[in-house]
This record gives structure tokens, C-alpha cells and sequence, in this order.
């Protein structure tokens, strides 16, 4: 908002408060329902239901971060905005980079959760990675299309999809509840009991089955909020809704979930468990089977809607990018009739396709991208320490009280989820993020470039973020063989649940440097200044409209 777009067609407000809330809620109902409920019980038996309460409090700590942030300086692609408004390019574009990392493959990840329960209608898609790909690409481009006419098409459409998403994972629970029997389940000694992989399965499943990923959805009110009505009230409002509404659902799934399964089915223990359509084929085990049908449809239309939603935010984050001056000055420019980023979506499109080449199922890119998006979350408490102090005059709707308490904790359950994922994600993303901090530093310092500069001042706000990821990277490596790290074979320099402590005081040692490097920028008062008069405009508005 702060930088003006080219062309001079600018973003239309035409989301209001249930548009922003379903956008977060329709993005949070996707395929993590669908598998996530298998996976976290392969990891964590019936305790799984504790990881979906710790998931969930973990991103609502997060959550109510960007309440304050989006409410004090509503921005397009927020999540890629707030870091160089504190920390400058450096930061902002490692914070950027990593978030379309994150973004663009989860468009991706649903394409694929729709083919891969697809496979019930058509069971070629099984054998055939070619037709299963064509078909992956032909659910992206539809996507492409729906946002191309406009974030009124795409709010209509997207609140009609997420209210069937939403009744079906409801008659679910009900019906599981009451038909149900298998309760016993819960403290079977065949099965190990309630927690048969401990406490480390727990926050392994946070980390890596799905839970965490099917949470994060919040934050395409974030990246919406340039397109809000009454974005400064109605964005931290949707947040904070979409999240209670997602933990409650996703706690009552998983507990109706363990509860149906047949023990015969458990002969080899919960990590044995394996279904390919979860929800519907133990709905048709347990005589459901016209909710299986109602499951299955639900399975290809519930993903797609996900993947429409991540489609438009992935749009925004670029364009937000752009506004940054971390990309050419084409991808600010919105289409004179959608006034939409058309080239930020096109590329969107292109990057979600190539993210289907090297993953061949669901599972493979949750823990990548969930690792992704936590960290590029983290810096949201850091950003909202250093605006209270950089920007202490800026009007704030939503003020979080007790921040000087959960920003620490929200920044250290982040590094949390980050190692309990493991080495052989977090070596690749830490690499990722670094590798593309240094081609984005060298580019820029080339004359005649328009793209942001990386000065002294940005360096020196930086030193704290590569340190932060080397210590992580380290971590990971030495850390406990209980998170999946393929070169301890089970003898981790810090044992468990030592390395859990470690983790902790890393975690509170960066989160305090890294709000003392925060620096005052003129991106970040320009940004304020365009929230006040918007403020403003609007108040009078309401003053003319009441006489």
C-alpha cells in the first residue's frame, strides 16, 4: 500500500468480515482434515488429540501477533510486508522468499490431496503418474482462472465452497460420536495405551503430520487485508475466529477418529495404520456408507477450495514483494479490469506446477512447508516488539495485551515445531532460504538495478536471522534421534528431552537479538501513515453516511 501500483489501478476493498473469515476457515479446511487425522495417529496413537490442542494454541499465539499487525498496517501480502518494515531488505526478502516457498507448493499439495482420493472414481490415477499430473496442472490453471476475474468472484465462490467444507467435518463428528464404538481404544496395552510413542510422538505429529499445516490457514486474512472493507477491525477479528473455529473442529475429528477404528485394524500397532481415503473408508467400515459418499465428494471439492485460496494469498505475497522492491516493478501491476496481479498470479500458477515434479504425495510436502511457513510466521512477535517501540504513536484496533510474554513464547513454540520436524527437512529449507539471501544480495547490488539494495544498516539488522538459522541447522544435526534425523541412528549428541531445553533458551536468545536489531524504516512510517489516512477517510465516510 505504501508503494503506489503501476498503471494506477489500485487493490478494490470489497472483502468484508465473513469474506476474510472464510478465506482463513476455507483455508484451514483443506486436505489436513482429509489425511491429518491418520497421519498424527501413525505418529502419536490417541494422543494425537493433545498435538491437535498444542498445534492449535501454538498457531492462535501466533495468530493474535498478526491480529495486532494487520490491524494497525493492513497490507497486501502482509506476512512479506511486516519484516521489512522492521528490519529492512535483508530480512524482509529471506522472510519473503521463504514465505512463497511455503505458499506456491501448497496449491500444489492440494491438487494432489484431491487426486489422491480421486482414486476411488477413476483407479488408474494409482498407476498412471501422467495422468494423475494432467490432471494435478488442469486443477491449477481452473484455479488461476477463478482468481483472474477478481477478489468479489473469488470471495463468493470461496464462501460457498468453505460453508459445504465446513457442514461435512461437522455431520462427520456427529455421526462418529454416536455410531462409534471402539473406545476402548484409547487404553488398549496392545496398542501401547494412550500415548504408545510417548511424548516425543506428539510433538513429532504437531511437526509433521499434518496438524500444524492444517492450522496455518489463518494467514490468508493477513494477506488479504489490502482488499478488506474495514480491514483495520475485520482482519484481526477473522483471525482470531478461523483459529477457534479450526482447533475445535480438528480436536473433535481426531478423537471421534480413534475411536472408530476397528482393533483388528491395530494388530501391527497405530504407525501401521494406513488408509488412502481415511474418513470415508472407516465411515463405510462402521456402516456409514452413504456419509462415505458424502466424504468422498467432499475429499475432491474440500482440497480444491484450499488450493483456490492459497492461489490468491501465494499472488499476494509476490505482489507484496514487488512492493518491496524485492522484484521488477511488472508484478505490482494489476489488471485494469480484475485489478489483480496478474503476473504474480501467472507465476503463482507456473511455481505450483513445477512444486508437483519432485513430490509424489501428500505426506512428502507437509513437513516442508509447514516448516517453511512456521519460520517465516516467527518473525511476527519480533516485528510487533519493535513497532511498539519504532511506531509507538500508530493506531492500533486490536492491541495484544501481554505481548512482552507471548511473543517469547510464540517465537520459541515456532523453533519448537521447527526442529521437532527434523533434519531431513530443516537442512533443506535452511540451505533454500540461505542460497536465495545470497543471489538476491548480489543481484541487487548491481548498478542500474530498481530492485532494493542491501546496506550496511540491513546487514547489520540481519546478523541475528543467519545465526538464528545456522543454530537451527545445528540442532537439527546433533539434536535428538527422536525427530527423525537420519544421522544420529538413535545416538543424539543432545538426548531427549534435553535438546528440548536447549531449543528453549535458543529460541529466547534470538528472540530478544532479534528484536534489538529492529530499526526504524521509512517503508514501515510511510506504511503507518497510509493506514492513519485510510483511518481517517473511512471515519468520515461513516460521519456523511450517519447525517
Amino acid at each position: 500500500m505504501s508503494t503506489q501500483p503501476e498503471g494506477g489501478v489500485v487493490l478494490k476493498r470489497a472483502m468484508s468480515r465473513l469474506d476474510l473469515t472464510m478465506a482463513g476457515l476455507g483455508a484451514i479446511i483443506g486436505s489436513g482434515w482429509l489425511f491429518g487425522g491418520l497421519y498424527a495417529a501413525n505418529d502419536a496413537g490417541p494422543s494425537a488429540v493433545i498435538g491437535w490442542i498444542i498445534g492449535g494454541v501454538a498457531v492462535m499465539l501466533i495468530g493474535l501477533v498478526y491480529a495486532e499487525l494487520s490491524g494497525m498496517a493492513p497490507e497486501a501480502g502482509g506476512i512479506a510486508r511486516y519484516p521489512h518494515f522492521t528490519h529492512g531488505p535483508l530480512v524482509g526478502f529471506v522472510m519473503s522468499w521463504g514465505a512463497f516457498l511455503a505458499y506456491a507448493s501448497v496449491a500444489a499439495i492440494e491438487a494432489e490431496a484431491v487426486v489422491q482420493y480421486a482414486e476411488h472414481y477413476i483407479p488408474s490415477l494409482s498407476n498412471s503418474s501422467l495422468e494423475r499430473f494432467i490432471i494435478e496442472v488442469l486443477l491449477l490453471i481452473l484455479f488461476f482462472g477463478i482468481n483472474s476475474y477478481g477478489v468479489k468472484v473469488f470471495a463468493k465462490t470461496n464462501t460457498i465452497v468453505t460453508t459445504f467444507k465446513f457442514l461435512t467435518p461437522g455431520l462427520t463428528i456427529l455421526l462418529f460420536l454416536f455410531i462409534a464404538k471402539h473406545w476402548g481404544n484409547y487404553t488398549a496395552t496392545a496398542t501401547g495405551g494412550f500415548a504408545p510413542y510417548g511424548t516425543a510422538g506428539i510433538l513429532k505429529a504437531v511437526a509433521t503430520s499434518g496438524i500444524v499445516f492444517a492450522f496455518l490457514g489463518f494467514r490468508q486474512a493477513v494477506d488479504l487485508a489490502g482488499e478488506a472493507k474495514n480491514p483495520q477491525k475485520d482482519v484481526p477479528r477473522a483471525i482470531i475466529t478461523a483459529i477457534a473455529i479450526g482447533i475445535i473442529l480438528y480436536t473433535l475429528l481426531q478423537f471421534v477418529f480413534i475411536a472408530a477404528i476397528d482393533p483388528k485394524g491395530l494388530t501391527k500397532g497405530w504407525a501401521a495404520l494406513n488408509f488412502t481415503s481415511p474418513f470415508a473408508q472407516v465411515a463405510s467400515a462402521i456402516g456409514l456408507g452413504w456419509l462415505a459418499v458424502i466424504l468422498y465428494f467432499d475429499a475432491v471439492v474440500s482440497p480444491a477450495g484450499t488450493g483456490n485460496v492459497y492461489l490468491a494469498s501465494t499472488a499476494r505475497v509476490l505482489y507484496a514483494s514487488a512492493n518491496n522492491r524485492y522484484l521488477p516493478a511488472p508484478f505490482r501491476k494489476l489488471s485494469p479490469k480484475s485489478s489483480v496481479p496478474f503476473l504474480a498470479l501467472l507465476v503463482t500458477l507456473i511455481g505450483g506446477i513445477i512444486f508437483l515434479l519432485p513430490f509424489p504425495s501428500w505426506q512428502s510436502l507437509v513437513g516442508v512447508i509447514s516448516a517453511a511457513t512456521v519460520f517465516t510466521y516467527m518473525i511476527g512477535p519480533i516485528s510487533a516488539a519493535v513497532l511498539r517501540k519504532t511506531e509507538s504513536d500508530a493506531h492500533r484496533p486490536f492491541t495484544l495485551g501481554g505481548l512482552k510474554i507471548i511473543g517469547p513464547i510464540a517465537f520459541i513454540v515456532g523453533t519448537m515445531i521447527i526442529y521437532w520436524t527434523g533434519w531431513g527437512i530443516d537442512w533443506k529449507l535452511i540451505v533454500a532460504l540461505l542460497a536465495g539471501a545470497i543471489i538476491y544480495s548480489l543481484v541487487a547490488s548491481r548498478a542500474g538495478t530498481t530492485l532494493e539494495k542491501v546496506d550496511g544498516a540491513a546487514v547489520k539488522a540481519a546478523i541475528w536471522l543467519f545465526g538464528y538459522l545456522v543454530a537451527m541447522l545445528l540442532m537439527s544435526y546433533f539434536g535428538s534421534a527422536a525427530f527423525g534425523s537420519p544421522y544420529n541412528h538413535g545416538k543424539g549428541l543432545i538426548q531427549y528431552p534435553y535438546d528440548l531445553v536447549v531449543d528453549a533458551v535458543l529460541g529466547i536468545i534470538f528472540y530478544y537479538w532479534g528484536v534489538a536489531s529492529g530499526i526504524k524504516t521509512e517503508a514501515g512510517s510511510a506504511a503507518m501513515l497510509v493506514a492513519k489516512n485510510d483511518r481517517l477517510a473511512r471515519l468520515s465516510e461513516e460521519q456523511k453516511s450517519s447525517n
